[in-house]
């Protein structure tokens, strides 16, 4: 793996998406490359934590509301069914 490469590992790396074996193979190119590596490792993290600070929240779409509001009446409905039969 050249250091290019291992940039482009790093960023995935960061956000935790590397395979197992690609893990491996990272972690032993990060220990050959030194101070360089966890130097650009760092810089990853930094932009990682800004971007996600950056984010705001998305609104909860019509859809999920009405997802989430039906699985609440469900749940209660098996919730009162079981009290009435004595299943507390």
């Amino acid at each position: 793996m050249d250091f290019e490469e291992f940039q482009n590992q790093s960023r995935l790396y960061v956000i935790g998406a590397l395979e197992p074996e690609e893990l491996e193979e990272f972690e032993r190119e990060r220990k050959k490359s030194g101070k360089k590596a966890e130097d650009f490792i760092s810089q990853c993290y930094l932009l990682h934590d800004a971007f996600a600070l950056s984010l705001r929240p998305a609104k909860a779409s019509a859809a999920i509301k009405e997802r989430l509001t039906s699985m609440v009446r469900k749940r209660k409905q098996v919730t009162h069914a079981r009290n009435a039969a004595g299943f507390l």
